[in-house]
């Protein structure tokens, strides 16, 4: 739980307004660096911006701004919040609602089933969980496996559609694409040398063959005229 000064900048322009620091002591305390805060003196800079009251915000005592403006050389130490406000933690499973658990399960089911590239840790961010939970349900040794049924956790309202294109994108990066099943039209360079090729026209007049033509003519007229030999 961290300790920080709240609107840092408007704490400044308070600070350089109401009281006698040096530039050096006011930018040690809000972050800033020197020439910003007499630029702030100067009017230069934070123009527009109200003054904030530390004082008032319980962030600064009077006697530690009277100390400090007694020895330039004393730096401003930020007093101890009232109220402590815890950081926010974005580590771990997601929390989910305890009008929603009870549908976790299914969703866990749903994103096994139908994105099985995701990670464990992934199903884990997306709905909340754990791992030991994906893997009873992945396995089926879940206690309630038998009444479990897929559903959508975007339409339970356990996940954000965004955060699930994000984490099935994530998941496919690098990954072969999966080859088609079934029948699949063959290449054309293998058609071509699947399919015979057309037969070409027979050139008749190319075929006959001359000589033998004449030689038929011949025996015709050789058999004619033994015929008028006869008569």
């Amino acid at each position: 739980m961290a300790n920080t000064l709240l609107m840092p900048k408007a704490t400044a322009v308070w600070l350089v307004d109401n009281t006698a620091l040096s530039f050096e002591q006011i930018a040690q305390f809000c972050g800033l660096h020197p020439l910003e805060v007499k630029a702030i003196a100067d009017g230069e800079s934070a123009q527009g911006i109200k003054g904030m009251d530390p004082i008032m915000t319980g962030q600064l005592t009077r006697d530690e701004i009277a100390r400090a403006e007694k020895d330039p050389n004393q730096r401003l130490k930020l007093s101890d919040p009232k109220v402590r406000v815890p950081e926010s933690k974005r580590k771990g499973p997601r929390y989910t609602p305890l009008s929603k658990r009870q549908d976790r399960p299914n969703a866990i089911l749903w994103l096994v089933r139908n994105h099985p590239e995701l990670k464990d840790t992934q199903i884990s961010r997306l709905v909340g969980t754990t791992k030991s939970t994906i893997e009873q349900i992945r396995e089926r040794k879940h206690w309630n496996s038998a009444n479990l049924q897929p559903m959508d956790p975007v339409t339970l309202g356990l996940a954000s559609q965004i955060d699930l294109d994000m984490e099935v994108n994530r998941a496919s990066r690098g990954r072969e694409q999966a080859q088609p099943v079934g029948d699949t039209l063959l290449p054309a360079a293998l058609t071509e040398r699947l399919v015979p090729a057309p037969e070409k026209p027979k050139d008749e007049d190319a075929e006959l063959d001359a000589n033998a033509v004449f030689a038929k003519l011949s025996a015709l007229k050789s058999k004619d005229g033994d015929t008028n030999d006869d008569e």
